[in-house]
């Protein structure tokens, strides 16, 4: 298909509040149509409009609010070439095989599928050539044209874009993080008002062991074979937090290098950084994929979030750290390169590659 011909695409979960994120950000896309809106059985069968509690400051598009609601079921989507995948986690692992199975790409904002040996987890700025697992993955599992494409957990997709650069040029043995993340983070209707107006919640369940995992595949390389990755066995220890914030996670992050390096030459590292998938010439992607703050007081969520469209990664604050190499402040916009538009971005370097 010419690249002026857009693919036909669908939504799973799309009444949530991933899946509305992923409605705004498609609107008017140079490569995906919305075709198809998938959702549970609860919604099915309803106009979009009348299934969803619409939350984003972005008015419900209009050729969206009148699709009638299907469900999670790849007969449904039988025009679509590939689906994003907003699900629930209870349900996102057996759902998104029957898609892979019936020739329909997906792309998953779903832990279930991220530890599979032969399934990526993609960031472009970050790995981009982990996605040439795709040809093993459909051998070893019996797909003809489909596959299964993840993206990381919100709190670590932040976190690795700033440290691709560090482990490249100075490498990496341990990290320590404390972070700050926003309410968006756990869907709606989420953290309960009384748990987290003027107050912080220090347990997200599951995130700190997979900011550990992820961090360790993503920052590894495809194996020889190309049906698998070589993981880093970076140490990582991660304290992780709600706070009154909508959008906008934030981590503070003490990092031990492997090379002495002054500050200096660690911030030339960060700003000089420009990631691999920058030759593809994504749609969505920024002119910087991560941003060198050039205040002592920034990042913050409310002012730096939606940098790049929320495409952009910010740091801020580097500096020499008392007990590692270096500390620093990272940011990034949870639910756009955290979530839906990590996966649109995956999905352009699928199409740039010739896999969908």
């Amino acid at each position: 298909k010419k690249m002026t011909e857009p693919v036909k695409c669908g939504i799973l979960g799309a009444t949530g509040a991933v899946g509305q994120r992923f409605i705004t950000l498609l609107q008017g896309h140079p490569y995906f149509q919305i075709s198809v809106l998938g959702a549970s059985a609860r919604s099915a069968g309803k106009k979009y409009q009348e299934a969803v509690s619409w939350m984003l400051d972005i008015p419900l598009p209009e050729n969206v609010a009148s699709m009638e609601v299907k469900p999670c079921e790849p007969s449904y989507f039988a025009d679509c070439a590939l689906v994003f995948s907003a699900l629930d986690a209870s349900v996102a692992g057996e759902v998104e095989e029957a898609f892979a199975q019936a020739d329909i790409a997906v792309f998953s904002n779903a832990k279930n599928h991220r530890m599979d040996s032969n399934v990526p987890i993609l960031i472009p700025y970050v790995n981009a050539e982990q996605i040439d697992v795709i040809p093993k993955q459909q051998e070893e599992r019996g797909y003809k044209k489909g596959f299964i494409v993840t993206n990381a957990n919100c709190s670590t997709t932040g976190l690795v874009v700033p440290l691709k650069p560090l482990e490249e040029a100075f490498g990496i043995s341990k990290l320590f993080i404390v972070t700050m993340q926003a309410v968006s983070g756990a869907g709606y209707p989420g953290v309960s008002s009384y748990d987290i107006t003027g107050n912080v919640v220090p347990y997200i369940s599951g995130e700190e062991n997979k900011m550990l995992i992820e961090t360790n595949k993503i920052l590894g390389t495809l194996n020889e074979a190309k049906n698998g990755f070589d993981e880093k066995s970076i140490k990582v220890s991660a304290q992780c937090n709600r706070v009154p914030v909508l959008e906008g996670h934030m981590e503070c992050v003490s990092v031990e290098l492997k090379k002495k390096a002054t500050i200096e030459e660690v911030k030339e590292v960060l700003k000089n950084f420009v990631p691999d998938s920058q030759k593809y010439n994504l749609p969505s992607a920024p002119k910087v994929a991560l941003e060198l703050a050039d205040s002592e007081s920034r990042p913050q969520p409310r002012r730096n979030a939606n940098s790049g469209n929320g495409y952009t990664v910010t740091v801020g604050r580097v500096r020499e750290c008392e007990v590692f190499s270096v500390k620093m402040v990272v940011l990034s916009h949870n639910t756009i390169i955290g979530a839906a538009g990590g996966s649109i971005l995956n999905a352009e370097l699928a199409k740039a590659k010739g896999y969908l």
